[in-house]
């Protein structure tokens, strides 16, 4: 069933902010044909699969986990980034199982993360002024007048490699590698002087003690597929609108229009105004779907984009990712609360506590302090607390590779550490050791959390 007044081009008669302007119209044109004609990178059927798994974190029933790149880029393609980022998702989703005892939705940024939406449209370099870098699927990093250059074709290479990191996750999710019984396996090398590594091994017994004790009675990976394998899907900002509606496809079953790029697609802090391209295309697709809430966002607007985007109040359709800011958040999230509430919508809350905390240090990186990264989780679930609502999500920017782009947390990047192996293509990420340090920080919130709705309702 379609929705009214929509059709996967709609999008292109409202304002769309955040893209590139294309040089040369026929080859964009091309390249969406070519696109169009490409096989679908996931299905409806694993889209409706998440929206199911989210409206039991809507309800309260489950948890989560959403991390990856900033921007996924083409010369950093390797299965190792991959399995490293993929492995440190496997052990932030075993420490919040355990400790919760909830079920974690796990979900990547990944497989289609490469545009990224800028400050400015161009940047000056000794002089020169040439077109900002809006991620890979659009232009280079390198500043050169070429590199800069919007190019078609990008969004082919990207659709290429994202066709590839899909591959090898569902390998990985699937094949044997999320086999509860590796738990021990999953700890990166260079992790070992991270006292939440020992934590973890800590965990990871446990969780084996709990596994021989199951095996007795019978219960193994044999009989238990859970125990073997694990639902892990993508998502990514859709921001390059172009190469979203090429991946558009209509639903045999249902005959509802779904983005096949990734199971779930959001809308950031600069384009959710309303009547954006950006809304008008993602309240048709059938996909789940997150919008950022940053301090501009009132509550009335709020209301009328949840109005637009899910008018038939589906469960586990709409996530909104919250980023605020360490010192913003307890100031300004409530009134976005007390709206939902009070208008019925159901709603994921899920919070963002890097995108608020960026702050350069003195020799010049851009950089995200952990303990303000802590400091707005940690604000994030007071809010909720005290409103009544679910904190069910996070949403970080972290990678399995051991980069320093991020100071402070228990191995202690100082500011002068960060040039030791600042890779990042866009915005400074949590390493592996962060992650995990966050992950054990979460599960003492969360479990507080579950205590006091467990009390209220008792």
């Amino acid at each position: 069933m379609g929705v009214a007044n929509w059709a996967p081009d709609s999008w292109r008669s409202h304002e769309g902010l955040q893209m590139p302007e294309y040089s040369d119209g026929a080859a964009l044109a091309a390249t969406e044909q070519q696109l169009g004609s490409y096989p679908p990178l996931t299905f409806a059927g694993e889209s409706r699969a998440l929206l199911n798994d989210l409206a039991q974190v809507q309800k309260g029933e489950a948890f989560l986990l959403q991390g990856g790149d900033c921007a996924e880029s083409f010369a950093e393609f390797h299965p190792n980034n991959i399995r490293d980022t993929f492995r440190v998702l496997l052990q932030m989703a075993v420490v919040l199982t355990f400790a919760s005892k909830l079920p974690i939705v796990k979900v990547g940024r990944m497989a289609g993360q490469f545009a990224k939406p800028r400050s400015a449209p161009t940047e000056t370099v000794e002089g020169v002024e040439l077109p900002s870098y809006r991620g890979d699927i659009v232009n280079d990093i390198a500043f050169t007048a070429d590199g800069r250059e919007p190019d078609p074709q990008r969004m082919v290479q990207a659709y290429n490699q994202a066709a590839a990191t899909l591959n090898l996750l569902r390998a990985f999710a699937q094949g044997g590698y999320a086999n509860l019984h590796q738990v021990h396996r999953w700890t990166l090398e260079f992790m070992g002087r991270s006292p939440w590594a020992k934590k973890f091994a800590e965990t990871a017994d446990r969780i084996g003690e709990a596994l021989d004790f199951m095996k007795a009675c019978g219960i193994n990976a044999e009989t238990v597929p859970q125990l073997k394998a694990t639902s892990f899907y993508t998502s990514h900002e859709a921001l390059l609108l172009p190469y979203e509606q090429a991946l558009t496809r209509q639903d045999s079953l249902t005959g509802q229009w779904y983005d096949t790029s990734a199971h779930m697609l959001w809308i950031g802090d600069r384009t959710r105004f309303e009547g954006s391209a950006h809304v008008e295309y993602l309240r048709g697709i059938g996909n789940p779907i997150g919008m950022k809430c940053g301090p501009s966002l009132e509550p009335d607007a709020l209301i009328r984009l949840l109005d637009t985007l899910n008018p038939d109040r589906v469960p586990g359709r709409v996530t909104l990712i919250t980023r605020y800011g360490h010192d913003k958040i307890e100031a300004g999230l409530p009134k976005l609360v007390r709206a939902v509430l009070r208008e019925g919508h159901p709603v994921i809350w899920s919070c963002d506590p890097m995108h608020g905390n960026v702050v350069k240090a003195a020799n010049g990186f851009k950089t995200r302090p952990f303990e303000r990264i802590l400091a707005e989780v940690r604000g994030f679930f007071a809010v909720h607390r005290a409103e009544g609502s679910f904190g069910g999500g996070i949403h970080c920017e972290m990678t399995g590779q051991n980069v320093t782009e991020c100071t402070g947390g228990a191995i202690a990047i100082t500011d002068e550490g960060l040039a030791d192996r600042y890779h990042t293509h866009c915005d400074p990420r949590l390493n592996a050791a962060q992650s995990l340090e966050l992950a054990f920080l979460l599960a003492e919130m969360l479990n507080d959390e579950l205590a006091e709705r467990r009390k209220a309702a008792a």
